[in-house]
């Protein structure tokens, strides 16, 4: 594990160096990647390290027992966020009742794989269980009622989280703050107790605020560097802040360079927290590799503002992200595909932070199914058709996905998988109790459909590898 506040300073410290020797000008990283492919990281987390940076992902314990999932988490970052498992409604369903389960998981992942964890998130007006968030606590009570939740859960994983997202999302569009039922009930001054009280609860934790449209230089951003400034007047412990980055598709980022490198004069540590970069479905080539462009311009950025310390991206596939469904039509957000192949921007990370992707296949590929059959059996009448569909593996599986074309008709019901068509493709995925596949075991699901019409049996591919077809 890395040693707490010592290696962020080391880190801040080596990024300087190898921005100053060898990013002059924002292309030599990728000009390395050109000139000595034969010596340079092939791994995200590599590729990272060998700038002074880190990279990280969001993790979704219960896809930890995902092989694939677990592989690329472990061989591609070298921190991990718990998505959810640190929030709260995790950790203190009930007052005074704690719950450490996911977080001591996700503690032990990233032990096991020589990771920084990075603790999201203490204070937040979301994912609050009813009773702090209707509780009707007087202010004084409320305080205690704060003060008392981080200081159990910061001195339980005390020496096991580099970083904590102390307070997270305060602040309205228009810069003023927004009426959670901390500020509501405390007023401002809940932010700066805080960040004491996690600090006296681990004082070598790096104590951040994190807030998202906040990369630009506007309102939101300058509400959220005049309280900071007034906060370090004050002495309020903060070394960090976070930059969620959920970004859209060819938005407009061109402060935010400038405008991190305002928060870093303040003597302050950066981070890019939860970068994703969402486009409207389903996404075509096009639009891929301008995301790819993006995700290395953001990484570029990075590697030029020394303060910058890393980037954490929210997620790893178009799969499990959270996109679809917060924005109905829109996803395609993340770094692997809905089959956890890589996609044109781990290349251009990859190569943003010079590496050498080499065969972008190779970090996202345990459970290959080479070898998989298939067997397409319909049964077919003047309005629909029932479908059989068979595929055998001679690998051991957790976790299966099948695509297929269907060319006429519309999936109307469905057994034993869980479907989605989008025109003529579709995709099955395991449900939870047919997850789990033995070395030369079969998955089996079936489907009807609205149409009777005749078609050939289609190619359908397991994991992301095309089956030959009985």
């Amino acid at each position: 594990m890395f040693p707490s506040k010592r290696r962020a300073a080391a880190v801040i410290a080596a990024g300087v160096l190898v921005s100053g020797l060898a990013l002059a000008g924002g292309v030599q990283a990728q000009e390395r990647a050109q000139d000595e492919p034969s010596t340079l990281a092939a791994s995200l987390r590599e590729a990272a390290a060998a700038n002074g940076k880190f990279v990280g992902t969001a993790i979704n314990n219960g896809l930890l027992g995902n092989s694939t999932y677990a592989n690329i988490a472990s061989s591609q970052f070298d921190s991990v966020t718990a998505e959810n498992a640190m929030k709260w409604d995790s950790t203190e369903p009930s007052r005074g009742s704690f719950n450490y389960g996911g977080g001591d998981q996700l503690v032990d992942f990233a032990q096991a794989n020589d990771q920084q964890v990075y603790g999201h998130t203490l204070v937040w007006h979301n994912q609050l269980p009813s009773w702090v968030s209707n509780g009707g606590f007087n202010a004084s009570t409320l305080t205690s009622i704060m003060n008392n939740h981080i200081t159990n859960v910061v001195n339980h994983f005390e020496n096991d989280v580099e970083y904590w997202d102390v307070v997270n999302e305060v602040f309205n569009e228009d810069g003023t703050m927004r009426g959670s039922v901390f500020q509501n009930t405390i007023g401002t001054s809940f932010v700066g107790t805080a960040f004491r009280t996690a600090d006296a609860a681990d004082p070598d934790a790096k104590l951040c605020i994190n807030d998202y449209n906040i990369e630009t230089d506007n309102a939101k951003s300058d509400g959220l560097y005049n309280l900071v400034s007034s906060l370090l007047s004050q002495g309020v412990p903060i070394d960090c802040v976070g930059f969620q980055s959920h970004l859209v598709l060819d938005q407009n980022t061109s402060s935010f360079k400038s405008n991190m490198q305002r928060f870093a004069d303040l003597g302050l540590e950066l981070i890019i927290t939860e970068l994703d970069i969402r486009i409207s479905t389903p996404a075509d080539s096009s639009e891929l590799q301008r995301q790819a462009q993006q995700y290395a311009g953001i990484t570029q950025m990075c590697l030029e503002v020394s303060a910058c310390s890393g980037i954490t991206v929210w997620g790893i596939s178009d799969r499990d992200s959270w996109v679809p469904g917060t924005f109905p039509g829109e996803g395609a957000a993340c770094l692997y595909d809905d089959n956890y192949q890589p996609k044109p921007a781990y290349s251009a990370m990859v190569t943003a932070f010079g590496g050498d992707p080499g065969d972008p296949g190779d970090p996202g590929d345990p459970d290959p199914p080479t070898g998989c059959t298939a067997s397409y059996v319909a049964n077919r009448w003047n309005n629909g058709s029932v479908v059989e569909l068979r595929v055998t593996t001679p690998q051991a599986l957790s976790g299966w996905q099948i695509t297929f074309a269907l060319p006429a008709g519309t999936i109307v019901g469905s057994w034993n998988a869980e479907i989605s068509q989008s025109g003529t493709s579709v995709t099955a995925r395991n449900t939870q109790h047919n997850g789990t596949v033995a070395a030369n075991g079969t998955v089996s699901f079936g489907f009807q459909t609205n149409s009777g019409a005749t078609y050939s049996t289609p190619v359908v591919s397991l994991n992301g590898t095309q089956c030959t077809t009985a």
